[in-house]
């Protein structure tokens, strides 16, 4: 049976039977010895004695120490500063607790929502610790930004485990300081952290010892059902992709068709995941005939897969098979993240091979020059790249785990300790969200590949020299791409920093027409005209510098799919033709839409 109490502010209270909380205490205890001998298991198995510190870090905190410790004013000026912060918090606390007005020394950044509670503000001991956070947080980064002295990188890799664990450390995260744990812990009587253990359990499980966090409710979505549900068909198949021709919802079509180069590394359903939010339905709707590339999820297998063969038996073979589909030679061309890195080199090569099958080239959110990589840099030097080549070449790929939990980082505070707090402190289920599923479906890295990959682009910085990279034997110049070019960036994009974006408006020969939306990597691209969300910013003029190309830009609310569809349809022929049937023309329909390489999990 359960008891009632009552707490101070009325609201009830209950005490769990204390025989079903024996029960599920057991059951934990017995699941989580379990865990804990598999894990350590499977570490004996892959040779714990390994590099204990493959990402470098120690290294960078003890020359950041050492640096601090040769200039030991700066630290007392800091911890001055700070005593300072504190009296005036503490100054505000007491008149805020004598009923006096009194503003708060610190309030969250804009868009902070772990104190979204009103006690947060309402109570004074736990506005008085979110402050006293708040202001620890920010003497803690400071402190660490301003030592001079440093190397770039070992600056930015300070910074960012800085910042990861001063993240950690917020009172949202633990029980006592959070007051809507505290709250729902008294009025359930302590299950929500029964549920909360076993919540974590689960995901210890299913991760086999590594904490795979659960986003979503992944039973809620299964694709080509209730996403990825664009009607279309396979046309033709690689061993890395499967090229999807989407059915036309218009009697006629503009000539030229349109082929997306999705990124590989995630799942190409981004850009359909919901009709209401679906950028390929959206095309389709606008008269385009629609292609898009769905990679394969790879396994040891393709191991040997170089950046040459995704070029090859990608973009080169999809060019091949959609003329041989539509009787079309020209075709305009889209690239996505990684994928639009792969249609630069792809077009450089077109250039230096004489191929000119290529109408148009538009890349959203695409990186060329990797020289300001942001956060993303900080994973990438020699030491790091050495550590995971060896995992890579022991397996033959790299995990999709290990790239998905380097992107939850890098948004730590949305994308783990929110879920922390929901699943394992507040004991609830996720809510069911397709774009977090999909955040959940992550893919493999053959080795090859992306070995090449981080080297030659985010270590050398190879791809911006002309003949810095050759391809299928061919030394490639991205100047040489001439084409009629639209360069979409997202303001806030953590992965694609936009003004390291903006440095391919230099590079390429042909006329450039750079645009810059609202919101990040996701949602400034993923961005319907329907849901009336995210400005962008145009300029008729592509100034050397991106933030004099901003200031003299021209703010237009709404999304930018509008703008880059006009585009498209002022380039090449204005003619248009019946409208394509998939599997009509030389190639026959192999299997209906979203196709079997998209619904291969990497775990």
């Amino acid at each position: 049976m359960d008891w009632a109490m009552t707490n101070q502010q009325g609201s009830t209270s209950r005490l769990t039977d204390p025989e079903c909380f024996s029960t599920s205490m057991a059951d934990i205890a017995e699941r989580s010895q379990r865990i804990v001998g598999e894990f350590l298991a499977q570490q004996a198995g892959n040779g714990a004695s390994g590099n204990a510190d493959p990402l470098n870090i120690g290294n960078a905190f003890m020359e950041m120490t050492a640096r601090m410790m040769a200039d030991p004013t700066k630290m007392v000026e800091a911890q001055v500063s700070l005593w300072q912060d504190y009296l005036a918090l503490w100054q505000s606390t007491a008149s805020q607790m004598l009923g006096q007005d009194s503003d708060n020394v610190i309030e969250p950044e804009k868009g902070d929502r772990r104190f979204k509670d009103k006690a947060w503000n309402e109570n004074d001991i736990f506005n008085y610790i979110k402050q006293s956070y708040l202001l620890s947080a920010r003497w803690i980064q400071s402190t660490v930004n301003d030592v001079s002295g440093l190397e770039d990188k070992t600056a930015q890799k300070i910074d960012f485990y800085t910042r990861q664990f001063v993240d950690a450390l917020s009172p949202s995260n633990f029980v006592v300081t959070n007051p809507e744990v505290l709250r729902t812990t008294m009025e359930s009587g302590g299950e929500n952290l029964v549920r909360g253990l076993q919540n974590m359990l689960e995901d210890l499980e299913r991760g086999k010892g590594r904490l795979d966090i659960k986003m979503t409710d992944l039973d809620a979505f299964k694709i080509g059902e209730n996403i990825a549900t664009t009607p279309g068909k396979v046309v033709y198949q690689t061993d890395l992709l499967q090229l999807i021709q989407y059915t036309p919802t218009t009697e006629t079509v503009r000539r030229q068709p349109l082929l997306i180069i999705t990124p590989w590394i995630n799942k190409y359903y981004i850009l359909d995941l919901r009709p209401e939010n679906s950028l390929i339905k959206w095309a389709v709707d606008q008269g385009h005939t629609v292609f898009v590339t769905s990679w394969v999820n790879p396994d040891e297998k393709l191991a040997a897969k170089t950046f040459d063969d995704y070029m090859l038996e990608g973009p080169l073979a999809a060019l091949d098979a959609i003329e041989a589909a539509t009787g079309e030679k020209k075709v305009n061309m889209v690239g996505y993240c990684i994928g639009g890195t792969l249609l630069s080199a792809t077009l450089a090569y077109m250039a230096a091979k004489g191929d000119d099958r290529a109408a148009s080239a538009t890349f959203f959110t695409t990186m060329v020059d990797f020289e300001d990589a942001g956060d993303l840099g900080v994973f990438i030097d020699e030491e790091q790249l050495t550590s995971l080549e060896e995992k890579m070449d022991a397996r033959g790929y790299l995990e999709g785990s290990e790239m998905a939990s380097t992107f939850n980082m890098m948004r730590g505070n949305d994308l783990i300790w929110s879920f922390v707090v929901n699943n394992y402190l507040l004991g609830k289920d996720p809510f069911p969200f397709d774009l977090l599923y999909w955040n959940s479906d992550s893919t493999r890295m053959p080795a090859a590949m992306h070995s090449f990959y981080l080297r030659k682009m985010y270590l050398e910085n190879k791809l911006v020299e002309p003949g810095g990279i050759t391809l299928a034997g061919e030394p490639i110049d991205l100047t040489k791409i001439d084409l009629p070019t639209y360069i979409i960036s997202t303001r806030e994009d953590h992965i694609a920093p936009w003004k390291s974006t903006y440095a391919a408006t230099q590079l390429y020969s042909g006329k450039v027409r750079f645009v810059l939306a609202a919101s990040g990597h996701i949602a400034g691209v993923v961005n319907p005209p329907a849901s009336n969300k995210y400005c962008h910013w145009t300029n008729t003029r592509n100034a050397k510098n991106p933030d004099t190309w901003l200031k003299s830009a021209k703010q237009h609310e709404g999304s930018w799919w509008p703008d880059w569809d006009t585009w498209l349809k002022s380039r090449g022929s204005k003619k248009t033709v019946p409208a394509r049937v998939p599997g009509k023309g030389k190639l026959k329909a192999i299997e209906d839409a979203p196709g079997s390489y998209v619904a291969a999990r990497a775990d």
